[in-house]
């Protein structure tokens, strides 16, 4: 690959993977509720995510999503649906992601959930789609072979996306620390639900 656009591609996609976002709210909300260890699961699910729309967005998976709108709809409805509810049961300190008396809460959920959580939203994010279409294909060199290229690329925005979600995931649960005694439960709680419940509106109204 050409190495003067990868010297531009690496910059220019931890720009916008670092700048605040729904997966990076995310991020933010489940480590200040649930710490950094557990939130990594959904970590996972957004990054298998955030790898399929790259991968999708260059050999033109994507051309069927925008011709059959209602398929990219109904993920939208399905994974805002589920992080509202998520995020109310917080906000009212109840649930598997709440903490309970200044102290992590012993989930009962499984972590499977998490990373379900993650990919759902990020193959959901509109915005996601839209950057991964309109920025691959012009790094994406015509004379070369397809894969080592794809590979190489899409190895960089998993890594990037990787580290801005350890740094917003660890500040939530600096957050956790510094606000975590049990007289600020329920407002650790409110926070965290709050941050997951306008990352259901922004799903619903992208």
């Amino acid at each position: 690959m050409n190495t003067a656009l990868l010297g531009v591609f690496i910059p220019t996609f931890f720009f916008v993977s670092i700048t605040p976002g729904m997966c990076m709210t995310l991020a933010l909300s489940l480590g200040m509720s649930i710490g950094y260890k557990r939130t990594l699961w959904m970590m996972i699910g957004e990054l298998i995510g955030v790898g399929a729309v790259a991968i999708a967005s260059v050999i033109g998976i994507a051309a069927v999503m925008l011709k059959y709108p209602w398929i990219f709809i109904a993920f939208k409805i399905i994974g805002a649906s589920y992080l509202l509810y998520l995020g109310i049961q917080l906000w009212r300190s109840r649930g598997k992601l709440a903490i309970s008396d200044g102290v992590e809460q012993v989930s009962t959920g499984s972590d499977w959930d998490l990373v379900v959580q993650g990919f759902v939203t990020a193959i959901a994010n509109p915005k996601g789609w839209a950057f991964m279409i309109s920025l691959l294909p012009p790094f994406i060199d015509q004379s070369q072979p397809l894969t080592p290229q794809l590979t190489l690329l899409v190895g960089i925005i998993l890594v990037s996306e990787f580290v801005c979600m350890t740094l917003y995931a660890t500040g939530g649960k600096g957050l956790k620390r510094a606000l975590g005694h049990a007289k600020n439960v329920r407002l650790m709680n409110r926070v965290a639900g709050t941050l997951m419940v306008g990352v259901a509106i922004w799903l619903f109204m992208s």
